[in-house]
């Protein structure tokens, strides 16, 4: 019996039967950005949805197709590119994140409207855009029946925090040994560089050496566990307001939402920060650094 979980990829029968045992729904984020050379770039977005796929399989719910399109180039993550990347093809699929966060207001509008009961929005991105992402749903929140919560998956990572004493990396040891567990496909540790061969390597992590596959299957499954409790709470949430009737929110309703509540916010985001000295002009990061002013 197939035990599919994956939107995209289900009979509209098999999505009628999962909504019905359970009315939650998972989105997921990522890009495609150097993580060393060791994985393949699009560990973010490839990460979160294959976690939030294991949690559908075990608890319930169902994994709306995975964004590969997030935030980068600007602000504060120009200035970490132009150290960490440098001028090499970065292969990233970015954009600016007040298209990033108008994008994730539709995705809420749409499962909404299907009648769903509780949303994870989980990135598998990090920087600041977390923080700003949890900012965004406790502000249209009000405006939807269905239960909002957004994280990065390594909130979830409880493993990763006390035995491996470093909940998020980037392309370390962490991140690696995540996707060499849920992709084994997407990790070859035989393109790590010499321990003494100068980097940066594509952003790889120092600790990347320590990457293991077990601490990976490990860290899923407590990432998994944890993902279903909170889904649990959020459906919980749900039955307790008592909603006999629901109108479904219109795509004009949503650009007024946009326009009055989220837009005046946008400013104190912290993807909308200009912090410390932009990039030299002749980096390619350089264009990209400052930030529009948006009214």
């Amino acid at each position: 019996m197939r035990n599919e979980v994956r939107w995209e990829r289900m009979f509209p029968d098999e999505l009628e039967a999962a909504f019905a045992a359970c009315p939650g729904v998972y989105f997921t984020y990522g890009l495609c950005e150097p993580h060393g050379p060791q994985n393949t770039v699009g560990l973010d977005a490839l990460k979160a949805h294959a976690i939030a796929c294991r949690a559908a399989q075990t608890h319930g719910g169902i994994v709306a197709p995975p964004d590969y399109w997030h935030i980068h180039e600007h602000g504060t993550y120009a200035n970490w590119a132009q150290q960490n990347v440098g001028e090499v093809r970065s292969w990233m699929t970015a954009m600016p994140a007040w298209q990033h966060f108008k994008n994730v207001c539709y995705h809420v509008r749409a499962a909404d409207a299907l009648g769903f009961h509780a949303a994870i929005f989980l990135t598998g991105h990090y920087g600041p855009n977390w923080q700003d992402l949890k900012t965004l749903l406790e502000l249209i929140q009000s405006h939807f029946a269905m239960r909002l919560y957004g994280l990065p998956d390594f909130e979830a990572n409880h493993i990763g925090f006390s035995k491996q004493g470093d909940g998020a990396d980037h392309a370390g040891r962490v991140e690696t040994s995540l996707l060499w567990a849920l992709e084994p496909d997407c990790v070859d540790m035989s393109r790590m560089p010499a321990k003494d061969e100068p980097g940066p390597h594509f952003a790889m992590g120092g600790n990347a050496y320590d990457s293991d596959r077990r601490i990976g299957e490990r860290m899923v499954n407590d990432e998994v566990a944890w993902l279903g409790n909170k889904m649990q709470g959020l459906l919980d949430a749900y039955t307790q307001q008592n909603i006999t009737e629901r109108q479904p929110v219109t795509f004009e309703e949503v650009e007024k939402i946009w326009t009055e509540q989220v837009t005046p916010a946008l400013k104190t985001f912290q993807t909308m920060q200009n912090t410390g000295e932009p990039p030299p002009k002749d980096s390619q990061w350089f264009r990209q650094w400052k930030l529009p002013e948006l009214s």
